[in-house]
């Protein structure tokens, strides 16, 4: 079974039915009388969306001069304050000695510009920001990585959350 996105409505029966466009997936990938686990997924406003968006931009935009090499893009802003704020995944690596834990980091940091690479002794560690897409991550996870990480960005440039909030909304 593939992991997808499937729209179905719930009709005045009791039954839910694929949308058109999805019965053919339906299909494929389940079995007449066999049992499925279903979730909502509560869609996300558009405006807040946006308007995360346009905070990051404006608080990249007031970085200090001290900070602005580390965030080369509004995009790695964003990614290392999800990770700073517990919005990442973890991999953690366990190399024979700390000269190899180094060659593998080196190899490894290519490979994601965004994930954050640590080397401590033999130990690799590799961070990488949780998606916030649509798909990824719902209203409500959503809205509390919004929130963790505005108020990241506000202490790293030294505003309250509220102006930056209200300046990225003057400048959209």
């Amino acid at each position: 079974m593939t992991s997808s996105l499937l729209m179905a409505e719930w009709t005045d029966d009791g039954h839910f039915v694929p949308l058109a466009r999805f019965r053919k997936q339906c299909d494929a990938d389940f079995v007449i009388g066999e049992r499925y686990r279903l979730t909502t997924i509560e869609p996300r406003s558009a405006a807040s969306h946006n308007h995360y968006f346009a905070c990051v931009t404006e608080a990249w935009r007031n970085l200090p001069e001290s900070q602005a090499d580390r965030y080369p893009s509004a995009e790695h802003l964003r990614k290392a304050s999800l990770i700073a704020t517990g919005y990442r995944d973890e991999r953690t690596i366990v190399a024979a000695s700390k000269a190899e834990a180094l060659r593998l980091a080196a190899f490894i940091r290519p490979m994601d510009e965004f994930a954050i690479v640590v080397v401590r002794d033999a130990v690799v560690v590799v961070y990488t920001a949780k998606s916030q897409s649509m798909r990824a991550m719902g209203k409500k996870a959503f809205g509390e990585s919004k929130q963790a990480v505005l108020e990241y960005l506000a202490t790293l440039i030294e505003v309250a959350p509220e102006t930056l909030e209200r300046e990225a909304g003057q400048a959209a």
